[in-house]
């Protein structure tokens, strides 16, 4: 079955589009964003489909080696752009990561459902939480990872890069295992819901502290004060 992606995109770009001018401040960038990732998506297709036919490589190749590469990069590009030209909050600029990453997975689900059907509820359900969290991670780590370093005072190309390649590894490691059917695909399907509950337990246990801290400072400034 041919997919006209261009198509898909538009149908669902449209009524986005129209939301982006009845909303405002986190609302509107958020929804941006969306649009950015799904664009990135479409990009990615291109980028992806003219290396494989350029090199030769072979679908399983393109989709363990040439992809991650690709995808990541193009989810990275607004990233840098939002970071390095706009002085955004931390937690904003999350959300735009976290946005980006779900246009990107959206997309792409969409795309996918309508080349091989929808018959299969339990399989599409493993491939939204499977797929769709993974993109959503992968930006999202990346995210975290400049916010860090720019704390730190440490961000640079080199740590981007490394961040980047991170990133790419987590979702070669994903397409590879998914490539291979038996208990292979099992551990790939379940490697981005895992990788997700770990991450949501440490972020709450790094706000948890970071509440702890500003509790004790303010504790602090009082004794201080009273003194």
């Amino acid at each position: 079955m041919t997919v006209y992606a261009e198509n898909i995109l538009l149908c669902i770009a449209i009524p986005l589009l129209v939301c982006v001018l009845f909303t405002r401040g986190e609302s509107r960038r958020f929804v941006t964003a969306f649009l950015i990732g799904m664009g990135m998506c479409l990009m990615s297709a291109y980028l992806s489909g003219f290396i494989s036919l350029a090199t030769g490589t072979g679908e399983k190749d393109t989709a363990v080696f040439l992809s991650p590469i690709v995808e990541e990069i193009l989810k990275l590009l607004p990233m840098l752009f939002f970071f390095t030209l706009f002085e955004t909050k931390d937690r904003t600029f999350t959300n735009l990561a976290i946005a980006i990453g779900a246009g990107f997975a959206t997309f792409e689900n969409c795309c996918y459902l309508l080349s091989i059907g929808a018959e299969s509820l339990p399989f599409i359900l493993i491939r939204g939480l499977a797929v769709g969290v993974m993109h959503i991670e992968s930006i999202l780590a990346l995210a975290v990872w400049m916010l860090a370093a720019k704390k730190l005072k440490a961000l640079s190309f080199s740590t981007v890069l490394g961040g980047t390649a991170l990133a790419v590894t987590f979702h070669a490691i994903y397409n590879l295992l998914v490539s291979k059917p038996g208990i292979t695909s099992v551990l790939g399907y379940l490697l981005p819901p895992v990788t997700a509950i770990l991450l949501v337990l440490l972020y709450r246990m790094i706000a948890r502290q970071a509440a702890k801290d500003r509790q004790s400072n303010a504790a602090l400034e009082e004794e201080q004060t009273a003194i």
